[in-house]
């Protein structure tokens, strides 16, 4: 019977091991199809359902080019409108780990502006953590006004999608299009890149907190940790800042800072992202690895070096 015991107790064991080897999120782009959701006073701003959507993607592209063993489900890739109920069936039967949903805000007060996160309620320990390091992202590098993370009691009502889930949950309101600067900036492609990579960001590190057995990181991510040897005379090396779907200019005032030239290369690929971001050109990686420490200070943490031959 001991005997026995013990060898439940190993599969158990050994299950819940091979469960922590990788996490499923689930990303939900708010709204969708005949729902516009919220509407910027400007005509010629895209309505939330669309801003939502264009966030979501970048989001989940960023987690795709630089994590593994990451699983992502969308609840819509198009202009389409889930039900409410549809988006809730569509985590609970993946048995995803974590979900996110992603919105844009309005008030009838025009100056009202900011982020937010929402959890179901600050009882959900995780939830909350994971809301706090998104809110941490958009005030910091992203340069945003973080108004904090709310709740039921906050809202005065509950949100379904966060209600029902059975995961770490967390809905995102990424600014007031009812704000004409914060809509300005929602509307544009480099706004929505920080808005992404904020969130990429905030999920990365509550992530590596979560599942510390799991090896997140890409080994392209890391190669900036490689000794020089054997280095091939035909290959320089070059600093990628970031990538975008959409091209940004060169001089935009988020490179300013960095005080290095700027080029923006044209990719030939599939991929969400077409347009990759670069700094210098090196003959050596270990020039390369000195500017690039200049560039992860100054506000563009996941630079690293790549191989241009």
């Amino acid at each position: 019977m001991r005997n026995l015991l013990a060898l439940v107790l190993c599969c158990v064991v050994g299950l819940s091991f091979a469960q922590k080897q990788k996490i499923t999120v689930v990303i939900d782009p708010g709204h969708g199809g005949s729902d516009p959701g919220h509407l910027s006073p400007n005509k010629n701003h895209l309505a939330e359902k669309e801003i939502n959507l264009l966030i979501a993607k970048k989001f989940g592209a960023y987690i795709e080019q630089n994590l593994k063993h990451v699983t992502i489900i969308y609840t819509r890739t198009d202009d389409s409108f889930p039900t409410l109920d549809e988006r809730v069936q569509k985590a609970n039967s993946a048995q995803a780990d974590y979900f996110i949903s992603i919105h844009c805000n309005a008030n009838a007060k025009t100056n009202v502006h900011g982020t937010e996160s929402h959890v179901h309620t600050m009882s959900q320990t995780k939830s909350v953590k994971l809301a706090k390091a998104f809110e941490h992202e958009f005030s910091g590098k992203a340069g945003r006004h973080s108004r904090g993370v709310k709740d039921t009691e906050d809202r005065e009502h509950s949100l379904q999608v966060l209600k029902y889930t059975n995961m770490t949950g967390v809905l995102i309101e990424c600014g007031f299009l009812t704000n004409e600067k914060e809509a300005n900036f929602l509307n544009t492609t480099a706004g929505q890149d920080l808005i992404a990579s904020a969130i990429f960001r905030g999920f990365r590190t509550f992530i590596t907190e979560e599942h510390p057995d799991i090896a997140f990181t890409k080994t392209s991510s890391s190669d900036k940790n490689k000794p020089d040897t054997k280095e091939n005379k035909s290959t320089t090396y070059s600093i990628q800042i970031m990538s975008s779907k959409d091209p940004i200019d060169e001089k935009d005032a988020s490179f300013k800072k960095l005080g290095l030239p700027v080029k923006r290369d044209k990719l030939n690929s599939s991929n969400t992202f077409k347009y990759r971001y670069l700094i210098g050109s090196y003959s050596k990686r270990e020039d390369a690895k000195k500017d690039l420490e200049k560039v992860q200070q100054n506000g563009f943490k996941d630079a690293y070096i790549i191989e241009i031959k």
